[in-house]
């Protein structure tokens, strides 16, 4: 079994594993759940520059994939959504020390109306000399929940504001919250962003669908370490494919390769199980009603991954 294994993560690592991690506030204690404070954040800086990591543009990566060309372990695409003002005052300075480049995903209403937790348009032109500027919708609304009609209004006035403000047409777009259906990337794509991400905790590699991009949260103090090891884990979600509903997650049913013999699955709130795979089909009763209205599923062999998130509407 061990032999097996390792052949079949030795045939899995064929093609590198790069990861996109999301930050969202920087040196704000009061907002925990959210936060990396600026100790943390050079921390991960200094580990990224002393193991090899190259922390590379979201446009680097997008003309890799464009390209088909094979996609190094060690790069790093770092990202932020929300465009809150901490990151103008504390975080920026951060990535300038270090030339580190970054993806700024602007919540526009926010900006528009002047929060005062957020980033003013000329802050975040400012920053879009050492990075990239990308879309985070209008009103951050949980898309799943919306109509069709909904959110494409949503998404075209977020666009044409953007374009007003910056000049020019975004390229890349982050669902609020990391949420979505087939329903939302269909309407988000009809946008023609070159990448559209996600917040499944998860990798990329040269395979990686470029509309449904994984991205790992780095808030507070977490294992860098682990994150960086995370793999891509090629699947094929079959059931389920939305929030159930009468709660219930009666199946999970997927196609992983077909030399995985045995893997484990995760559901919010109810821990690791581990299956025996048949042919690469994970088909198994679990009959278990979802604790939460967000919910996270994994399938995971070894260190190779794949996950989805259940939005209840």
């Amino acid at each position: 079994m061990r032999t097996l294994l390792l052949t079949t993560l030795m045939c899995l690592s064929l093609w590198g594993d790069a990861h996109i991690f999301v930050y969202h506030r920087f040196g704000e204690s009061l907002h925990s759940s959210t936060n990396t404070s600026i100790k943390v954040l050079k921390k991960h800086f200094e580990y990224f520059k002393t193991h090899g990591y190259k922390v590379v543009s979201l446009d680097r990566l997008n003309r890799a994939l464009k390209n088909g060309d094979s996609i190094p372990d060690k790069w790093v695409v770092l990202s932020i959504d929300d465009s809150y003002k901490s990151f103008y005052e504390n975080g920026l300075e951060l990535f300038k020390e270090y030339s580190y480049p970054f993806t700024l995903f602007v919540y526009v209403e926010a900006t528009e109306k002047r929060y005062g937790d957020f980033m003013s348009w000329e802050q975040i032109r400012e920053s879009s000399k050492y990075g990239e500027i990308a879309l985070h919708s209008y009103a951050h609304h949980h898309m799943v929940g919306m109509s069709e009609r909904e959110n494409i209004s949503d998404t075209q006035k977020s666009y044409d504001i953007f374009q007003s403000k910056m000049g020019y047409a975004p390229d890349y777009y982050a669902y609020p919250y990391g949420e979505y259906s087939d329903k939302t990337e269909k309407i988000i794509k009809n946008f023609h962003f070159k990448l559209i991400m996600n917040q499944n905790a998860g990798a990329v590699n040269r395979y990686s669908n470029p509309y449904d991009l994984d991205r790992i949260a780095l808030t507070g103090d977490v294992n860098l370490k682990a994150k960086l090891h995370i793999k891509v884990l090629k699947s094929k979600w079959i059931e389920p494919k939305n929030y159930p509903k009468d709660g219930y997650l009666k199946r999970i049913h997927a196609k992983i390769a077909t030399s995985i013999q045995r893997a484990q699955y995760y559901i919010s709130g109810y821990g690791w199980n581990y299956i025996k795979v048949n042919g690469g089909d994970i088909n198994i009763t679990v009959n278990k009603k979802l604790k939460f209205s967000r919910n996270r599923l994994f399938l995971k062999s070894g260190n190779y991954q794949s996950s989805i998130i259940l939005v209840k509407n």
